[in-house]
């Protein structure tokens, strides 16, 4: 069964305690937005799941009541980083597979200032004394490279940008080229956490998180939350919202192999083989191909990041990304634009709400709705989020009737 995006909504993602908010309050700003961008009521709501990471069992029921009080299930998703992907498509699920006509995915995240640590729970272990699931991740990290006092994060995704230059030559100044891309493209976007613009020698220059990775090369810890309402096809027509509506044609979520691990290297161990593999399986199942779309939103958590799923999506051969980007492909006037909305690195990371927030960015820029931002003709989008320990989302989609 066809499913379809009405409606989207976030709030500014902005830096921990800025604002004097509670989870629930940013999940009723953007649960309401998006609803009211669809022309809908919370009580025409089958289901809920809502993602986030550091709040308490059932914060999801916290934030949704403010919606409304339905008693309608709601659930409680925690997939790391691809959290908010997840909860989407658990709301596409649902809708496919005909057990509701309209659900809402709902994303927040509260966070702490300061770095993120391994994980959603902040380490190799956590303050119980128990192993983090991304142990396994980071053992192959520090045997190949060692254990620093740089955050764990930054140096899992450092450590595979030194792989990358070793294998292919990449340099430092692509890898900052993404960074100022990606800087470049939130200077237009009201809902990015940073709308300052950096040359690559600016990029260079920030401080070193753990090398060659700059603090303008790092998505930042954030505050922030988003939404989509999923409909059915049949709920589109029943409704009269064609003209807003963005079709899933299709969405897979693939987690850790053996190949993640058995290289021991950083690049496998952050999940270039996962992400291959999801977008294989969407490519396959919705009939088209990385040549189609025309505007994507990836996860950027790190420009290596950036980098490796360019190989991954199939936008070049491996080792070919650094130049991709060198040469403009990515941005506005090359063959896609990626990260339109200034990516994690400078729309920011509450890690609930990411995922989320692609797929607003997407849905706005398919319906001609992005303003300053707008990727000219865009009829074909892409999603791409990804988590340690390990999950990767990749959801294709077109506006409706392209």
């Amino acid at each position: 069964m066809k499913t379809y995006i009405v409606g989207v909504g976030m709030t500014r993602f902005e830096k921990p305690e800025t604002r004097d908010w509670q989870y629930w309050d940013m999940a009723k700003e953007a649960g309401t937005k998006a609803l009211e961008d669809a022309g809908l009521s919370y009580e025409q709501v089958g289901q809920v799941p809502v993602g986030y990471c550091f709040q308490a069992s059932t914060a999801g029921q916290r934030a949704a009541y403010e919606l409304g009080l339905s008693g309608v299930p709601v659930y409680n998703v925690n997939n790391n980083c691809a959290t908010a992907s997840t909860a989407l498509m658990m709301a596409r699920q649902f809708v496919a597979g005909g057990l509701e006509d309209c659900v809402l995915a709902l994303g927040f995240e509260k966070m702490a200032r300061g770095a993120l640590g391994g994980g959603a729970d902040g380490g190799a272990a956590d303050g119980f004394g128990k192993t983090s699931p991304v142990a396994r991740h980071y053992g192959i990290m520090a045997e190949r490279h060692g254990f620093e006092m740089s955050p764990p994060t930054a140096q899992i995704f450092g450590d595979a940008a030194r792989e990358h230059m070793e294998l292919y030559g990449t340099t430092e100044a692509q890898l900052a080229a993404v960074g100022a891309k990606n800087h470049r493209h939130s200077a237009h976007n009201p809902y990015a956490q940073f709308q300052d613009v950096y040359t690559v020698e600016e990029v260079l220059a920030a401080k070193t998180i753990h090398r060659p990775l700059t603090k303008l090369q790092c998505s930042p810890t954030s505050d922030g939350a988003a939404a989509a309402v999923v409909v059915s096809e049949r709920f589109v027509e029943q409704h009269g919202l064609g003209e807003r509506a963005v079709e899933i044609v299709a969405q897979a979520m693939t987690t850790d192999t053996a190949a993640s691990f058995d290289s021991g290297s950083c690049i496998d161990v952050v999940g270039k083989p996962m992400s291959k593999a999801a977008a294989r399986q969407v490519y396959e199942a919705s009939g088209l191909g990385i040549e189609d779309v025309d505007v994507i939103e990836l996860h950027d958590c790190f420009s290596i990041n950036e980098l490796l799923t360019y190989e991954a999506l199939g936008m070049c051969e491996d080792g070919e990304s650094g130049k991709l980007v060198e040469a403009g492909a990515t941005t506005y006037g090359g063959r896609w634009v990626v990260n339109p909305s200034g990516g994690l690195i400078s729309k920011g990371h509450p890690l609930g709400a990411t995922g989320l927030a692609q797929v607003a960015e997407l849905s706005w820029q398919l319906r001609g709705r992005a303003d300053l931002r707008q990727v000219p003709g865009a009829r074909v989008g892409l999603a791409h989020n990804i988590g340690l320990g390990g999950a990767a989302v990749v959801t294709m989609l077109r506006r409706a009737g392209g």
